[in-house]
């Protein structure tokens, strides 16, 4: 087993960093994005401030989602459980100006150079997808909401 880092392309966010670190520190939040995920890979989502489980179509069974550090307008930490390999995940964020809040996602997780070939591309993308969306999120209006 081999350590791994893929990181997203820096997306640019119009959002405050005060809100997006809100919403994004609070994974209850994740009700407001359900209709983003795939219904057909990811389903029986269930979610709290500091985690969320889900069922990956695959795998056969439930994967954990759970912050395990977050400082406040910087950085969000996340830790894998119940995956196939150990897994940490992060979220960066900065505000260089008023509404040009940057955002980068990264995965660290252990994995034999066989599944690396396999999935380097795929997880590569997947993280510049996720990164993407995140930018284009309304944190503001759901800061106000909440």
């Amino acid at each position: 087993m081999e350590e791994v880092k893929y990181e997203s392309k820096i997306t640019k966010s119009t959002a405050s960093i005060e809100a997006i670190y809100a919403i994004l520190s609070d994974l209850s939040n994740i009700d407001r994005i359900k209709h983003l995920i795939p219904q057909d890979r990811i389903r029986e989502i269930e979610a709290t401030p500091d985690y969320v489980r889900f069922k990956v179509d695959g795998l056969g069974k439930k994967l954990y989602l759970r912050i395990v550090d977050r400082e406040p307008q910087k950085t969000i930490k996340f830790h894998v459980e119940d995956a196939p390999s150990d897994a940490n995940m992060w979220i960066q964020m900065k505000q260089l100006e008023e509404h040009d809040t940057r955002l980068k996602l990264t995965i660290k997780t252990d994995m034999n150079i066989m599944l690396r070939k396999m999935l380097e591309k795929k997880l590569k993308e997947g993280l510049d997808k996720a990164a993407d969306m995140l930018a284009q999120l309304p944190f503001d209006e759901w800061a106000q909401n909440s």
